[in-house]
């Protein structure tokens, strides 16, 4: 939890110097550092001094800063910004379309201060008399205010997971509890969740209850009973904790894991068999016997189904699929082989070639990509023909010392506006898999944004298109994008699409990777790294897949390294 306590409170410090028009490398040095802190895969808390100054983007006086909140809860240098800030100026810094002049020029105007304020002037046309926003900025304006207010319920995967973790494990720790687990949307690994939802088994759940209502990072206990007990966490997430019995676990954790949609055909299937489930097991209906519920397991087996994964449990075939014997076999993270997605510090990435050659190492890959940004990515140091070469040259010699692993020589080519790439065909072909990718111009048509990624897989040269819809969950909504027409040249041209592992993408979205299977798309799962911490979030794109109902054979770096370079070595092959 100080891990994304403190890269929080960077990011606010980033958010009001920005608003104060304050030295714009001061801003990008708290931004870079709440990045690396929040990605850091480690407890910041347990970290020396000279531990924390080895963290890219982390000198003696961000250091400090860390100690002082690790020691005492709070940094001086943030109370006394807020005090120099109109307090609600940042939650407008959030609103899609408004930047820290626009937010400094609405407060000098109008006084605004809050979401609520600036949505009437939107709709009163009052803020086109503002210099630098027009009708379609405050028209985009309010569909970021809708974003907004959607998204505020709804907490993003990356961020819960960690926290819930966190929890479990103070509780096995600080409780007498027996099992233990997550349950709700978490556990079905939902891209958002609207809370966190645990279930224990314990000879004592008092203690238990009492060892929850007093974890650090309770801001408020909503609820604190004999078995039950909510709360809300300093980060707004509400926490509730169930203890059962031991033969009701299996029907509680299955019951509160949901969705509700599954749950209410597993029941309508025990009532037509003579049944009835709830959280407390499965029960004939005649005499009330007990037939199972210890586990989850029970519950499936007593209805005579298939074990349905909790990533499948959305009411969404996976019944039907379960009662005929024809789940798919999911794919699991021992399934992949490799990273497809990744950056080293050539651009905008953390670690250097041989730091990551030593990461593919310690994960047991049998390759990684390193995919660096092309010259159009400036903000990224992009890199141009020359730098490649050279970046081409390092990577061989790195290879030549490695045994049993590689390099791949790799690039994340931008997509221009019109569709167009960075680079020639003369130079990708010397790639051995190029990730194309949309960064900009996210504000074109529909038309416009499906036409250049189309156009872009028309190459035979372009490996995987990364990133494809654009979204930031609970930041940026995905650009308007015809998704089952990029599927269908996906298909056609023998293009994979990416699954970007990074927890605030999860992009491909669900629904569509399960188009993509029924189209014949190949799925490449990527962490899109910076970082060495970021490894670690191949499990949320293994996830997203499993959601996707996608088994080892759709998914490209499942592949050994031999397979894997003809693949990708097909489809120039084919010179579409």
């Amino acid at each position: 939890m100080k891990n994304l306590e403190i890269s929080a409170i960077f990011n606010k410090m980033a958010d009001l110097l920005e608003i104060k028009g304050d030295n714009p490398f001061r801003i990008r040095a708290y931004r870079k550092a709440a990045f690396n802190i929040e990605s850091l895969g480690r407890d910041v808390s347990l970290l020396s001094k000279e531990e924390l100054t080895d963290i890219p983007g982390i000198g003696e006086d961000l250091a400090g800063k860390i100690e002082e909140y690790l020691a005492t809860g709070g940094i001086g240098g943030y109370d006394r910004l807020k005090e120099q800030v109109p307090e609600g100026l940042v939650t407008l810094l959030g609103v899609p379309g408004l930047g820290p002049k626009t937010v400094a020029h609405l407060y000098d105007r109008y006084r605004v201060t809050d979401i609520d304020e600036l949505e009437r002037l939107a709709r009163e046309h009052r803020l086109v008399e503002l210099p630098g926003i027009g009708e379609k900025t405050e028209a985009d304006i309010l569909k970021g205010i809708g974003m907004i207010r959607r998204a505020s319920a709804r907490y993003p995967l990356g961020q819960a997971l960690p926290l819930a973790r966190e929890i479990t494990a103070y509780l096995a720790g600080q409780s007498p509890v027996g099992l233990l687990d997550i349950a709700g949307s978490l556990r079905r690994w939902k891209d958002t969740i609207g809370d966190i939802d645990i279930i224990a088994t314990s000879a004592d759940p008092g203690s238990v209850m009492t060892a929850f209502a007093h974890m650090p990072g309770v801001r408020e206990v909503l609820i604190k009973g004999p078995t039950k007990s909510s709360v809300v966490l300093k980060e707004g997430i509400q926490v509730d904790i169930r203890v059962v019995d031991e033969e009701s676990y299996g029907a509680a954790l299955a019951y509160f894991t949901g969705s509700k949609a599954h749950n209410i055909r597993l029941r309508e299937m025990a009532v037509k068999a003579g049944m009835k489930l709830n959280e407390y097991g499965i029960f004939r209906e005649r005499d009330d016997r007990r037939l199972g519920g210890k586990t989850e397991e029970e519950i499936y087996e007593v209805l005579g189904l298939q074990y349905v994964p909790p990533e499948l449990r959305e009411d969404a075939g996976e019944v039907e699929a379960a009662a005929g014997n024809s789940l798919p076999l999911l794919l699991e993270a021992a399934d992949i082989r490799g990273d497809l997605h990744v950056h080293s510090d050539w651009s905008d990435g953390n670690m250097n070639l041989e730091e990551l050659a030593m990461s593919m190492r310690e994960m047991g890959y049998r390759y990684m990509a390193v995919t660096d940004h092309s010259k159009g990515l400036g903000v990224a140091r992009g890199l141009n023909e020359e730098r490649i070469l050279a970046q081409r040259a390092a990577i061989d010699s790195l290879n030549r010392k490695l045994k049993g692993a590689r390099l791949l020589a790799g690039v994340e080519i931008n997509i221009r506006s019109d569709g167009s790439l960075d680079f020639d065909e003369e130079v990708l072909k010397t790639f051995d898999i190029v990730v194309a990718s949309v960064h900009s111009g996210f504000k074109q048509s529909k038309a416009q944004i499906t036409g250049r990624i189309v156009k872009a897989m028309k190459n035979p040269y372009v490996s995987v298109i990364g990133h494809p819809s654009g979204r930031l969950l609970g930041e940026r909504e995905a650009y308007e994008v015809d998704m089952e027409e990029v599927l269908a040249a996906a298909a056609e041209t023998g293009t994979a699409i990416e699954i970007n592992a990074y927890p605030l993408r999860l992009d491909l979205a669900e629904p569509y990777i399960r188009t993509a299977r029924e189209k014949g798309v190949t799925l490449a799962v990527g962490t899109d790294s910076h970082n060495r911490g970021q490894f670690a979030n191949m499990r949320y794109g293994v996830a997203i897949a499993r959601r996707g109902w996608l088994r080892k054979t759709d998914v490209l770096n499942t592949l050994g390294l031999k397979e894997l370079l003809s693949r990708l070595g097909s489809k120039r092959r084919k010179r579409i």
